[in-house]
């Protein structure tokens, strides 16, 4: 057994079992010995028997998903090594954090306590023994494989569950390692510039082949056991090509000139920065090893580079499409793609074994899918190196026991299927890519825009009809809460604000941002209607969770649920939590991104629209309160407690435009609009504010309405008793006989006229 303090030091496990129970990870356990050793790992007691070990996977494997960054599993393994415990510490995958419920993730781990993966291991790039989440499969496919390598190199290199007269491979290996003292490094050698042909490069191995067509592919996963595998076959030709692919490590200059040809190898040299290095990708067939992972998140998601205990995805920005392999007597391939592995995975090194490893997919149902992997074997040949006598002899224990021998890997090799091959036919951005895919979302998502922005500039024509103005908003809030929230998935959130603020600190890229269409959109609309209307006309008609809380209220009226008034001063006051928990969320987001997003989970968002309450109790327990309170006190969340509402609101007085008019009277005396205000934006002096105003219009719909605006009351009094100015004016004597009539001494003024007329 191996002990390196530096391992310790580096690890994180110390940290997460000061947070989990031992009890969590390994049943009846009620402790955790010190973390030692290189793997580290810590015993695992019942009493004062040790039972067995935990151990952190990213200290023994470096395995990363969609967010590029490592998923943090504590595996609990007895004496025998059977799995007895597993559980998600740590991720930053966005599949998690949008949209897939934790449960789902915990049932998928759990399926693979109980397996001894030492005494009976499965292949590396075996399936999943597990039931597949439909959506996360890079999430779940790295877990489950990091799971299975780190069970792996811990059982050989503590020989867990080993009888004492086992031989271990890692012990045999480290002793071959240290009695060979006089093996030295090998480098590239760049002094090498010889140009060569196609056959030349397969011939030497400088360029590795998979080729599976239809016939084997459907084989495989007939063979593969699992339930349903053998429907949905690829049809056509047995024989025809499934896939043909080509891989090569174009950084060697000799290769890279051959393939690329001068100009690609020279802007390929251009951007590569010391020690980096560049793969070349190729293939033909029915299956693209890009795969629809790639269209969704900007990561290629059916293939993974695999070196020893670590491996890695590309990325979109890590990619370049090219249109030709140059190298003479080359085929024309369908996809070429040249992949700057990056420098965060310096452990890289092109001398070495690596095998590329994809994921043939199949759909059984709308729900289900199963994965067959395949590898495609790669090992510089000794001819494009050189010795490094200035390095030093290093022993990767862990590297030694995780790469196979090339006996090992001389297997046949896999590929996956996808139904987005021809998206790549065109050299586009990713982000025009994923445009093309939710065309019909962005039409329907535009056209509702647009018919917003001529209801708001033209809202005195809707407002003047009080049941046409109900009957839109009402169906608008329908719109936005099921096609917008529940279909669409759009719900704009805090968590885009901090990201958004946090981009421009580091490496700001629209790209990014340009991922999702339909919350771009939202987005640019948001920003263009602050101009004109405040946050309104989000908050007011386009925020899903907004309109649930609406639509619930008036129902919670139609069933005569009394409302609450909360008084204005206390409203006013309590108006401005909101405001201190965006700030905040910001001011943690400054210091660590990941922490302020878990914080971010005071929005309902999440649980209510994106996971439609398919969640755990006290999340859905917290969006339910909301939501009841919002019964009695309409758009509780909206008022007192939306950080997003706050920051949209902060530079709601920039606004250049005031559309929303007001009579002399309102507030003073009359205070109709106030009282109905749906948030109580209205002050009781009359003034609306602009940083509650959510834009409903329901005020201007008063301040039309002749029958409840008591400024129209009495303008409508005032013209019933004043003549129309086209009327012929009446007789002087009806006149005279219609004032009179009113006067309180009529009898007597009417007599004196008579008696002077007796007098003359």
């Amino acid at each position: 057994m191996f002990f390196s303090s530096a391992a310790v030091a580096n690890s994180r496990l110390g940290e997460f079992l000061a947070t989990v129970q031992a009890s969590e990870v390994f049943p009846d356990a009620d402790g955790y010995g010190a973390v030692q050793g290189d793997p580290p790992y810590a015993q695992v007691f019942k009493g004062r028997e040790a039972v067995g070990f935990v151990f952190l996977t990213t200290d023994i494997v470096n395995t990363r998903g969609y967010s590029s960054k490592p998923i943090d599993t504590l595996v609990a393994l007895d004496n025998e090594g059977k799995i007895v415990g597993a559980k998600l510490v740590e991720h930053h995958e966005p599949i998690v954090l949008i949209g897939i419920p934790e449960t789902k993730m915990v049932d998928f781990i759990n399926g693979y306590i109980g397996m001894n993966l030492i005494k009976n291991p499965l292949p590396v790039g075996a399936p999943p023994p597990v039931d597949m989440i439909s959506g996360a499969t890079v999430t779940l496919m790295v877990i489950g494989d990091s799971i299975l390598r780190s069970s792996r190199i811990m059982g050989q290199a503590y020989q867990i569950g080993m009888s004492p007269d086992a031989v271990s491979p890692v012990a045999d290996t480290v002793a071959r390692a240290e009695t060979d003292t006089k093996a030295t490094p090998k480098v590239i050698n760049q002094d090498l510039l010889e140009i060569k042909s196609w056959d030349v490069l397969l011939e030497e191995g400088a360029v590795a082949n998979l080729n599976i067509n239809v016939g084997e592919i459907n084989q495989r996963f007939i063979d593969s056991g699992r339930p349903g595998a053998g429907r949905k076959e690829v049809g056509g030709d047995p024989d025809a090509e499934f896939i043909d692919l080509y891989a090569a490590v174009v950084s060697v200059p000799s290769i890279g000139r051959s393939l690329l040809g001068e100009a690609e190898f020279n802007y390929m040299q251009s951007r590569l920065k010391e020690g980096q290095q560049a793969i070349l990708i190729a293939g033909n067939g029915i299956y693209s090893f890009k795969g629809s992972g790639y269209v969704r998140g900007g990561i290629f998601d059916r293939f993974d580079i695999i070196q020893g205990e670590h491996s890695f995805r590309f990325t979109d920005l890590e990619h370049k499409r090219l249109y030709d392999v140059m190298a003479e007597g080359s085929p024309r391939f369908k996809e070429v793609g040249l992949f700057f592995v990056s420098e965060d995975y310096d452990f890289f090194n092109p001398v070495e074994p690596w095998r590329l490893q994809l994921l043939v997919q199949r759909e059984i149902t709308v729900h289900e899918k199963i994965f067959i992997p395949v590898e495609l074997n790669y090992h510089l040949p000794e001819i494009y190196t050189m010795d490094d006598p200035s390095a030093p002899v290093v022993t990767d224990i862990a590297a030694a026991v995780a790469t196979p021998s090339q006996a090992e890997t001389a297997g046949p090799v896999d590929h996956q299927v996808t139904d987005h091959a021809q998206m790549f036919a065109d050299d586009v951005p990713l982000w025009q890519i994923i445009w093309k895919t939710k065309l019909p979302q962005i039409i329907v998502v535009v056209i509702a825009l647009i018919l917003l922005g001529f209801v708001f500039f033209f809202q005195h024509a809707l407002a003047r009809h009080e049941k046409l103005y109900n009957y839109f908003r009402t169906a608008f809030l329908l719109f936005s809460l099921f096609y917008i929230g529940w279909y669409a998935n759009a719900q704009l959130s805090v968590v885009n604000v901090l990201t958004f603020t946090t981009s421009l600190r580091t490496e700001f890229n629209w790209e990014y941002f340009l991922m999702d269409p339909v919350v771009f959109i939202l987005w640019c609309a948001t920003a263009i209607s602050m101009i004109f209307w405040n946050r309104g006309a989000f908050c007011g008609w386009l925020c899903p969770f907004g309109s649930l809380q609406e639509l619930l209220n008036k129902v919670a009226k139609k069933l005569g649920i009394k409302q609450i008034k909360v008084p204005y001063a206390i409203h006013h006051r309590a108006a401005a939590i909101k405001y201190v928990i965006f700030i905040a969320l910001f001011g943690f987001s400054l210091y660590d991104l990941a922490f302020a997003e878990k914080l971010a989970e005071v929005e309902p968002f999440k649980t209510a629209i994106i996971l439609k309450f398919l969640r755990s109790w006290p999340f859905v327990t917290f969006a339910v309160l909301l939501l009841v309170a919002g019964l009695f006190i309409e758009r509780f969340y909206c008022r007192y407690l939306c950080a997003l509402g706050a920051g949209l609101a902060i530079p709601a007085r920039l606004r250049i435009f005031d559309w929303l008019r007001r009579y002399k009277m309102c507030g003073d005396p009359c205070q109709r609009c106030a009282v109905e205000c749906p948030v109580d934006a209205i002050t009781p002096e009359g003034p609306i504010e602009p940083n509650e105003c959510i834009q409903c219009l329901h005020c201007q719909m008063l301040y039309l309405h002749e029958k409840k605006c008591p400024e129209l009351i009495q303008r409508s009094a005032k013209r019933r008793r004043r003549p129309s100015p086209g009327a012929k004016a009446s007789p002087e004597p009806v006149f005279t006989e219609e004032v009179l009539r009113f006067m309180p001494n009529a009898t007597a003024f009417e007599a004196k006229p008579k008696k002077q007329k007796e007098g003359r």
